[in-house]
């Protein structure tokens, strides 16, 4: 047990003074959105809320609170699925999504700087009307770019363009002591030391408060088109992906959906999906710069589907059937969501040979411990998000079975040669997999750079590697 200190009166007099007092709401008036995740199944009341404007005033509270040895916990839009923002100590809680200036596009390098509370709906949009590209696509759009960056999320596109990690150029980190550092920058490389930038992107608020980030863009492609293939079965339709990838083409994104998890995004939304005959899809998205090369692009990948099974390749070039089928594959978690009455994911990711193997055990484990197991993911890069429905269960047939269930698909993601999250983060949900999952070794060393980050240990406590002694 960390032997932190509760916050007293003359504390919260120092931070209402800082921040004033609309900005530090004491934990007893603190609204109960801001205990918990997006999940809900952890549950912690900070003992104040800080609203940090600048990065001077989170400076400032990093120096109060090291000197004074209380616990902090960052926060972006609180959108996570892990536990990993929420206040497991009490603490304070850093609420940084009113930090969200965009600070400057530099067309001539590529990159946007911006604090790090501005939404990623806001990144998008703001890029896109200068003609610019900003790559990530993690499925919350509501999400903070901090936050992005605590997880490494990836989303949709990952496939083609990779992770936020690949396009976070610069970051503005303060310590957990309040010193402020500036890690990397404007330059496209560096052989300069340790990369201490890309050890902060997905550290999850655990070594230090970012603040502030330089993102690196591109050109926005000038055309996109989607490809939605039903086939007979999710065999079918899983074991098609590694041919799509060993292609000559690149798709931008390579999802699959099985038809429960349509007709539930059908019932949620109150509208159509245009097709729902199969028992699975994939769903294929093309973007390029010109007609010619959209068009050889999905027809060999069609050719690649059907040689393999499927039972047609529809192509959505239109608004309106974009529109139809991205709405029901972004309201995918809702809709599970609200089909129970509580659920938990496992973020895992294995070798994209693996997704079908990996898949076809989860139905294995629905009907050995009696539950309902839906799944969705990015089957191109192997990250699947599959969820165990708790429905009408008792308490304590639910903790159990999930319990067991989540052991058995951990370790068969590692006989896998898979890893325990993708891109939701580890938090405080899923350390124990974790340890696990890399061995007394590794353990050892992310301990150790915690230790030198945060010597005290007050940084987000209880979240990826917690230390023994922690509860």
């Amino acid at each position: 047990m960390n032997d932190f200190n509760k916050l007293d009166a003359a504390d919260m007099a120092f931070f209402q003074q800082l921040c004033g007092e609309k900005r530090a709401v004491p934990g007893a008036t603190v609204n109960d959105d801001y205990c918990h995740d997006e999940l809900a199944g952890i549950h912690r009341r900070p003992e104040i809320l800080l609203q940090p404007a600048t990065t001077d005033e989170v400076a400032a509270i990093m120096r109060y609170a090291s000197a004074h040895r209380l616990p902090v916990t960052p926060r972006g839009q609180g959108t996570g699925l892990v536990g990993g923002a929420v206040p497991l100590y009490g603490g304070i809680l850093l609420d940084l999504s009113g930090m969200n200036r965009i600070l400057e596009l530099d067309e001539a390098n590529l990159t946007l700087t911006v604090e790090s509370g501005v939404l990623l709906m806001d990144v998008i949009k703001f890029v896109e009307e200068k003609g610019l590209f900003y790559p990530p696509d993690p499925g919350e759009k509501s999400a903070t770019i901090g936050g992005n960056i605590n997880t490494n999320a990836g989303g949709m596109r990952a496939v083609k363009y990779g992770v936020t990690r690949d396009y976070v150029r610069g970051l503005e980190v303060v310590l957990a002591d309040g010193r402020v550092i500036e890690l990397g920058g404007k330059v496209v490389k560096t052989s300069s030391g340790y990369s201490l930038k890309d050890l902060l992107v997905g550290s999850e608020g655990t070594l230090g408060v970012v603040t502030k980030v330089i993102l690196r863009l591109l050109p926005l492609p000038r055309r996109k088109l989607s490809l939605l293939v039903p086939f007979p079965t999710l065999d079918q339709a899983i074991d098609t992906v590694p041919q799509i990838v060993k292609s000559r083409t690149i798709p931008t994104a390579v999802e699959f959906m099985q038809r429960e998890v349509i007709l539930a995004a059908e019932q949620f939304l109150g509208r159509k999906f245009p097709d729902k005959s199969a028992d699975a899809y994939l769903l294929l998205t093309f973007d390029g710069n010109s007609r010619e090369e959209i068009e050889q692009s999905y027809h060999e990948v069609a050719e690649i589907c059907l040689a393999a099974g499927a039972i047609d390749a529809f192509i959505s070039n239109t608004e309106e059937r974009n529109e139809a089928i991205w709405s029901a594959r972004g309201a995918f978690l809702e809709a599970i969501k609200a089909s129970t009455t509580e659920l938990d994911e496992c973020d895992v990711v294995v070798p994209r040979k693996n997704v079908g193997e990996f898949i076809r055990f989860t139905h294995q484990l629905q009907q050995k411990h009696g539950v309902r197991i839906r799944s969705f993911g990015h089957a191109g890069d192997g990250n699947l998000h599959v969820y165990v429905l708790r429905d009408q269960l008792a308490q304590a047939d639910w903790e159990a079975k999930l319990t067991a269930v989540f052991a058995e698909m951990y370790a068969m993601a590692r006989r896998l040669d898979g890893k325990v999250s993708g891109e939701h983060g580890i938090g405080y949900a899923k350390e124990r997999y974790l340890s696990d999952s890399v061995g007394p070794d590794q353990l050892a060393l992310m301990r150790g750079i915690k230790a030198v980050f945060d010597p005290a240990g007050i940084l987000n406590p209880g979240k990826i590697c917690a230390a023994e002694s922690e509860v």
